[in-house]
């Protein structure tokens, strides 16, 4: 695997993951309700999703999302039904994005680490686009004349280095913004617009439309 196809996989990988989506969501959810270092752990969710979903490629399921409208249909509504979950939620006040003390200005004590890191990992490993899209990319970064494994390594490698960084960098911004979410009304009116942003996020994925082998 040489340089140029490395820096170009690292150049599409990084406008993928700093796009805005259902994770960077997340993150700044937890970056600015919990502080950063609840990010740690969501962080290491999230590219543990991503993991299993590249390599659920690798192995075939990007194929078979392709070939199978039942088993398309299955992971996109189930990640849809998980979208629409954490949408209603923020969007009904059953959850905020800032939960803290306008008087204090304290950092609500964050959830367990495992609770953090399931529902990043859930965010991320319920989406069968990152399949697709896992599937439609990798082939043209590797190599069939090299060992696969090394270069499927080498790849991931980059790509969950540049989203764990590009979470904990998000959840900085959004711990630095504290003073202004902390103002009751903007912070009521952020958490509609992030229950309404899952919610949209989960019609989108719901159009979704598998693509001919």
């Amino acid at each position: 695997m040489n340089t140029q196809t490395i820096l170009t996989f690292t150049a599409m990988a990084a406008l993928s993951i700093l796009s805005p989506g259902p994770s960077i969501l997340l993150t700044l959810r937890n970056g600015a309700t919990y502080g950063p270092r609840s990010v740690m752990w969501s962080g290491l969710g999230n590219i543990s999703g991503v993991f299993c979903l590249s390599t659920a490629a690798i192995l075939g399921l990007g194929v078979l999302l392709k070939s199978s409208a039942l088993v398309f249909g299955v992971v996109k509504l189930i990640g849809a039904c998980y979208l629409f979950y954490i949408g209603v939620r923020h969007l009904f006040g059953r959850g905020t994005v800032l939960a803290v003390e306008p008087e204090t200005g304290k950092e609500e004590a964050a959830p367990q680490r495992r609770k953090l890191y399931g529902e990043a990992f859930l965010t991320a490993a319920t989406n069968p686009k990152a399949v697709l899209f896992f599937t439609a990319l990798f082939p043209q970064f590797i190599s069939a004349k090299a060992a696969l494994l090394p270069q499927f390594l080498i790849l991931m490698a980059i790509f969950m280095t540049l989203s764990y960084s590009t979470h904990l960098s998000y959840a900085l911004i959004a711990s630095r913004a504290r003073g202004l979410l902390l103002k009751p009304l903007f912070a009521k009116w952020l958490s509609r617009f992030v229950g309404a942003a899952f919610i949209a996020f989960g019609s989108l994925l719901l159009t979704l439309r598998r693509q001919a082998v």
